[in-house]
């Protein structure tokens, strides 16, 4: 049984729970309090954890075999003694901050006691030790993964592509020793897949001494969320990864745009997709005195605070919307600030679709503090700036089109070059069209201008594109020529007229389903909306 299967056969439980009131978001927080129990079951089981972080009568020996009103009981009583640290009786069972900060204000909504059972008995069912031999870890990350996809969150809250969390590890090679963070972590994916490549470095860790064993298992990465279930999410992932943090785990509560990212010491590695969006009611969430440039975009925020934050010679790539490419005011003081103090070497502009929250155009910036020559250089660090571009003509990435290692890899090469050349020409690159006026092309070889991978200076960037980095040359073939678009009274009432044709095929569809009630109610709604009488009813 692989993980995949192990992951379908937990997500297949959720429609037995809604007999019991459980939709997919609480069902996902209720199978990871338990599931959690027994996945540090298995591993202790299996020597992965030499010691059982879970307190005498908390365990999955004290649950397992149990049913009816007893298991349930049994079991409000482990996840309350895991939150507190007391059992019912005033008892102390445990003194383990990061248990209690896992299981914080934790408690089941589960009234049934047979659906708890099922649970329990399908856990006991999987075959743990296949599981094992792809990591646990990696199978509570499906988890994850799978519930992203399916409830499809809103805004913030984007499940980052695994493929394109690895190839961001890759291109900045984090080491042992290295302070790495991520200040908006959410499930903790970029600090996981940091710590498994510094895994596949050392030989699972066994190429370093006892001391720098303690530092990377304790001290090496250090997150930041602001969402408290998302962050019992984080430290369950973190722990099943073998990563344990200081006394707060490896993600800490609290808000990177306020006190707790000003008190963060400096880092070598930082990796990240800040949540979109503008801070809720003006910058009420952006309380930070030390940024140099006062905003309500988040991301901007979180940009300025990265490349303070890193140490000269540090390194970061950061997933960002468009709109802090060419966002004019505050935005071009930011960008031109993060080319001053930083090396901002790469751009990799992604394609859309990769993000559950369809149509947002995103871009992944790579940049060094200080120049490539000196890292404690602080003023005119950034030269030229390559970009790679993803996005123009590629597919329509979704479920049927799933986005992964596959089209990231020509970028990878070409990122990883030490003497990096334009022209890189995958996926049909070299027969798309071109604009016709295009300043971006004036003056070189004709064949050049096709390729996806363009070096920009930082002159040309300033004089040309007035310090926006919204550089683009390919056309793509979707796109709609503006230039030639009609009239906005000819669109607004074409629009208006499929609008219509449309409503009218709902209200026919309604009459046919026996719906012809609801249908005459919604045509009334509309006329009184649109302030004129129904035809059926002059």
């Amino acid at each position: 049984m692989t993980n995949n299967d192990i992951v379908q056969k937990l997500w297949n439980l959720c429609d037995v729970l809604r007999d019991d009131g459980i939709n997919y978001s609480d069902y996902v927080t209720e199978l990871v309090l338990l599931l959690f129990i027994k996945m540090v079951h298995e591993n202790t089981e299996a020597g992965t954890l030499k010691k059982h972080p879970l307190p005498e009568g908390c365990r999955w020996t004290d649950i397992n075999g149990k049913s009816g009103i007893n298991l349930l009981n049994d079991y409000k009583r482990i996840l309350l003694s895991l939150s507190t640290g007391n059992d019912g009786d005033g008892n102390r069972v445990h003194d383990d901050p990061l248990i209690s900060a896992i299981y914080a204000d934790a408690q089941t909504r589960l009234r049934e006691p047979r659906h708890l059972e099922q649970m329990i008995k399908t856990l006991d069912q999987i075959d743990w030790f296949s599981a094992q031999k792809d990591g646990l870890g990696d199978l509570y990350e499906g988890l994850l993964e799978k519930n992203a996809n399916e409830t499809k969150s809103g805004a913030g809250q984007y499940f980052t592509p695994r493929a394109l969390i690895n190839t961001m590890v890759r291109c900045l090679k984090p080491q042992s020793g290295e302070r790495i963070q991520d200040p908006a972590a959410g499930t903790a994916g970029f600090l996981i897949a940091a710590h498994e490549y510094i895994k596949g470095q050392t030989d699972d860790l066994y190429d370093l001494s006892t001391e720098q064993k303690a530092f990377q298992t304790t001290k090496a990465y250090v997150g930041i969320e602001l969402v408290p279930g998302t962050r019992r999410l984080a430290l369950m992932n973190c722990l099943l990864h073998g990563m344990e943090g200081d006394a707060e785990g490896v993600v800490h509560l609290g808000n990177a745009l306020g006190q707790t990212g000003a008190g963060l010491e400096k880092a070598d590695v930082i990796l990240a997709n800040p949540p979109f969006g503008t801070s809720k009611g003006g910058d009420a969430s952006i309380t930070r005195d030390d940024l140099t440039y006062k905003t309500s975009n988040k991301q901007l925020a979180f940009l300025q605070h990265i490349y303070r934050n890193l140490k000269p010679g540090g390194r970061a790539a950061v997933v960002l919307p468009d709109n802090v490419l060419f966002e004019a005011g505050v935005g071009t003081d930011v960008r031109r600030d993060l080319m001053h103090k930083c090396n901002l070497h790469t751009i990799l502009r992604l394609p859309t679709g990769i993000f559950y929250a369809q149509g947002v155009k995103t871009n992944v910036l790579f940049f060094t503090k200080g120049s490539a020559t000196d890292k404690y250089q602080e003023e005119n660090c950034t030269e030229h700036v390559w970009v790679y571009d993803l996005r123009t003509n590629m597919p329509s990435f979704g479920k049927r089109t799933p986005f992964g290692d596959q089209h990231l890899k020509p970028f990878e090469t070409v990122y990883g070059d030490s003497e990096r050349k334009e022209g890189e020409y995958s996926f049909h690159s070299d027969a798309i069209e071109l604009p016709e006026h295009s300043d971006e092309n004036e003056g070189i070889d004709p064949r050049l201008a096709h390729s996806r991978w363009r070096s920009f200076s930082r002159q040309w960037i300033a004089e040309h594109k007035g310090d926006s980095l919204d550089i683009a040359w390919l056309k793509d073939s979707d796109s709609v020529d503006a230039a030639n678009l009609p009239e906005p009274s000819v669109l607004a009432g074409e629009a208006m007229g499929e609008l219509v044709q449309a409503l009218g095929e709902l209200d026919s569809l309604m009459r046919e389903l026996g719906a012809g009630e609801e249908a005459d109610g919604a045509r009334t709604l509309l006329s009184e909306a649109f302030g004129f009488k129904d035809a059926d009813q002059s």
